[in-house]
């Protein structure tokens, strides 16, 4: 079944009202009611693994698109609280890759996409495609300057950004919300940091994400590092145990064919 035309529009008008609200004074219910078109497609499609069928999203992105659109008229403001406006711009990062890879799609891997911009292409992290209140921003803006300022040494964070790829932390499978912020992160780091297609731990021997290793100034050194695995390793880790990063897989993270592959599948 295609999607009405502009019903993504006729919901935006509908939450005119609500935008208007929340910039005037934000509070839980005001933030839930925006994010619940979010929240409701994470329940939908992020699978128990953490993939998303991304064809299915591609067909049907008139929730999403409605969701980017009621973004352009809200600005986190000061009076937010910081698990508030952190928890926004977790929605947002998120939200915004998950729209990179439906758009794109069929493609390979979000590194392949280039987008055209004043003055030439950049990469898809790197071009200013997120519209926030009316301002432009680029997925890197998010992850390197906003967000270390919402939550500083707090290395959970990079466990909560998704990148659209087979070896990046799984979406969790509902919106960030700022009265629930601490619980969701430690959620999202217990999730991550157990599961044995990302991370394999043993008493005497981890082998763990690029992740860890990529953001080695906060998530800290050997020992800081098997301090972090251990607030939430099922399995005790040793203080002696070796430490080694795994390859990362940039792969789309999709439950069917991907790229050329499933491009040539759906001409047939």
């Amino acid at each position: 079944m295609q999607p009405t035309p502009y019903r993504w529009l006729r919901l935006v008008l509908l939450l005119l009202p609500l935008l208007t609200a929340i910039r005037a004074q934000a509070d839980n219910n005001t933030l839930e009611l925006l994010h619940r078109p979010w929240n409701e497609l994470l329940k939908r499609y992020v699978q128990p693994d953490g993939r998303l069928p991304y064809a299915d999203l591609a067909e049907h992105d008139e929730q999403l698109r409605g969701y980017l659109q009621a973004l352009r008229h809200v600005t986190p403001e000061a009076s937010w609280t910081r698990q508030d406006q952190a928890a926004f711009w977790l929605n947002v990062y998120n939200a915004y890759t998950l729209n990179l890879a439906v758009e794109y799609y069929p493609v390979q891997r979000l590194g392949d996409i280039k987008i055209k911009t004043v003055g030439g292409y950049k990469p898809a992290w790197e071009a200013p495609e997120v519209n926030v209140g009316g301002k432009l921003y680029s997925l890197n803006q998010i992850e390197r300057e906003i967000l270390p300022r919402l939550l500083p040494q707090d290395a959970r964070r990079f466990l909560a950004l998704h990148c659209a790829a087979a070896s990046s932390p799984a979406l969790l499978p509902e919106a960030y919300d700022g009265a629930r912020l601490d619980q969701q992160l430690d959620a999202q780091a217990r999730r991550f940091v157990n599961d044995a297609t990302r991370n394999q731990l043993s008493a005497a021997a981890v082998q763990v994400s690029s992740v860890f290793d990529w953001h080695a100034a906060e998530f800290g050194e050997k020992a800081q590092l098997i301090a972090f695995l251990n607030r939430y390793a099922t399995t005790r880790i040793e203080p002696a145990a070796t430490v080694q990063y795994l390859p990362y897989d940039w792969t789309l993270n999709d439950t069917g064919a991907s790229g050329v592959m499933a491009q040539q599948a759906r001409k047939h």
